[in-house]
């Protein structure tokens, strides 16, 4: 297929043509450059994808950085992660408000996807732990109830709780 000067030169930008009227009188037509125009859309789009997906991976890092944590018994700094965790969503949150047409992205869906398989490994682990750490606190209260007491008084069943 050959292309000729003219049509490259409608696509390479603005150009004036003219166009007959009813009486048959031409008038002048000025025609805008939508090549350049969908390319720039396009090149800003792609540029909104690449924000938004380096959000969602941002965020897919902290969790797994936590979650291996969790896994690993390492000891974390929770008001750190929880501080990370919050600014990285509200970015992914403001991101996606913002650019809500990109929804339809498959890329962006699948990201949205191992993020939302990674949010929900970490919600079980974190139950996991705040499980554990609820049962050792429970012993713990448990067990000074009994060192402070003398066995002179009898208990109350709220206090064998």
């Amino acid at each position: 297929m050959q292309i000729n000067d003219g049509a490259t030169a409608m696509v390479a930008g603005p150009f004036d043509a003219e166009t007959e009227s009813q009486d048959g009188t031409t008038l002048p037509v000025h025609v805008p450059d939508v090549g350049g125009e969908a390319m720039q859309a396009d090149g800003a789009r792609s540029d909104e994808v690449s924000g938004l997906l380096a959000a969602i991976r941002r965020l897919e890092n902290v969790v797994e950085e936590e979650t291996v944590a969790l896994e690993t018994g390492k000891k974390i700094d929770f008001d750190d992660f929880s501080a990370r965790k919050s600014r990285s969503m509200l970015e992914f949150v403001r991101l996606m408000r913002a650019r809500i047409h990109l929804g339809g992205e498959a890329e962006i869906t699948e990201e949205v996807q191992r993020l939302r398989q990674k949010l929900e490994r970490n919600r079980k682990i974190l139950e996991m732990h705040y499980d554990a750490v609820r049962e050792v606190a429970t012993i713990i209260v448990r067990a000074i109830r009994e060192a402070e007491s003398d066995g002179t008084y009898a208990r109350t069943a709220r206090e064998s709780k």
